[in-house]
């Protein structure tokens, strides 16, 4: 085993969590729940089937019934769901394994057959997409999403307390931390970008106050848990609801990671190379780790390849998978062995959302 590869496979130390590699499975939504939106009992098996992951981070888990932005994914903001969750951690700390959740609120990706009134965003601006939701004809389908409400700044507080109320729910039910979702054109990540906020309050306008929101949410989830037990992620290089790249998304970005140096958190989570993207280049991730010292995942199609090249930069500290942990469970020790990996089903993508144990945790461990 050369240098890079023992670095990819050797133990991490995240801020007091002993990983022992530095892969991380990616969050996957998966959409199977029982009840009123519970993960599925399926969950802890799923999970724990994956535990030689360095990290796991979960599927988004909505934090409210406003923040839900696709049917059947379960939420962190009830006693039931709550209890549901009780099952992965102790499946996953079973096996060894250190889980995150993360923390989810979709913002104006959404309909109100999901979220059970109009979606809450920065603006009233419109997203063209489409989300997994009730179809008019019965079962459950790719429906267009709602134009969106205006946050009043009631609105605002209270979703900040529903971030702060599921981290605190998550560490009861024995999560090792929580990742706020702060990409992908979800809520958070709508607040950042000038094509989908055009508020003219302390919550929009300047970049200081368009980091706002994404800055006092997190510093009262620190405050709540712990700096160490709380991360983010974010997608600067990635455009979900605009055609264009907001031109001003990258400084933007080094201004939050500067402010957000003091917090002491988990680590940053950088999601790459999905939807409407621009390629990364060095110098961005150069100039990341000059203005930030804490620990940095990157997720976005990596190969163990491309995973040890950005190790042995030391462009990041973590590196995440997400589709090659559905279809291996054993991927850590695949690779490790250079063992062949499985490529998924040819109708793999109908197993994704929905259903039961097909495509979800009946993918076979190396023989």
């Amino acid at each position: 085993m050369n240098t890079e590869q023992s670095k990819l496979f050797g133990q991490y130390n995240l801020r007091g969590n002993h990983l022992q590699n530095r892969i991380a499975m990616a969050p996957m939504t998966r959409s199977r729940t029982i009840g009123e939106e519970v993960v599925t009992p399926l969950a802890a098996e799923y999970y724990g089937q994956r535990a030689t992951a360095g990290l796991i981070i979960t599927e988004g888990s909505p934090i409210s019934k406003v923040g839900r932005g696709y049917s059947m994914t379960p939420g962190i903001y009830t006693p039931e769901q709550i209890e549901g969750w009780k099952k992965v951690t102790d499946e996953v700390h079973a096996k060894g394994g250190k889980i995150f959740i993360q923390l989810w609120h979709v913002g104006r990706r959404s309909h109100s057959l999901i979220a059970g009134e109009q979606p809450h965003a920065p603006s009233s601006l419109k997203v063209t997409d489409r989300v997994y939701g009730p179809l008019q004809e019965g079962g459950f389908g790719m429906i267009e999403t709602e134009l969106p409400k205006a946050m009043t700044l009631e609105d605002i507080k209270n979703t900040q307390q529903d971030f702060v109320q599921a981290a605190k729910n998550a560490i009861e039910a024995g999560f090792d931390g929580v990742e706020l979702h702060g990409a992908h054109g979800y809520l958070i990540d709508s607040f950042l970008r000038l094509h989908a906020n055009e508020r003219t309050d302390q919550y929009g306008g300047s970049k200081e106050n368009r980091m706002r929101f994404l800055l006092e949410t997190i510093t009262a989830v620190t405050e709540a848990i712990g700096g160490e037990k709380t991360a983010i992620r974010l997608s600067p290089h990635v455009a979900e609801g605009a055609a264009a790249h907001d031109p001003e998304i990258i400084d933007l970005t080094y201004e939050i990671l500067k402010a957000l140096e003091p917090l002491n958190l988990a680590y940053i989570h950088f999601s790459e190379n999905i939807s409407n993207y621009q390629e990364v280049p060095d110098s961005f991730r150069t100039k990341v780790r000059a203005v930030y010292n804490g620990p940095i995942m990157v997720a976005g199609k990596l190969t163990k390849a491309k995973a040890e090249a950005i190790l042995a930069k030391k462009q990041a500290d973590l590196v995440a998978f997400g589709q090659p942990f559905i279809f291996n469970p054993d991927l850590v020790q695949r690779m490790k062995n250079n063992w062949p990996l499985n490529e998924g089903r040819a109708d793999a993508h109908s197993t994704f959302y929905g259903g039961g144990a097909e495509g979800y945790t009946d993918y076979p461990f190396y023989q």
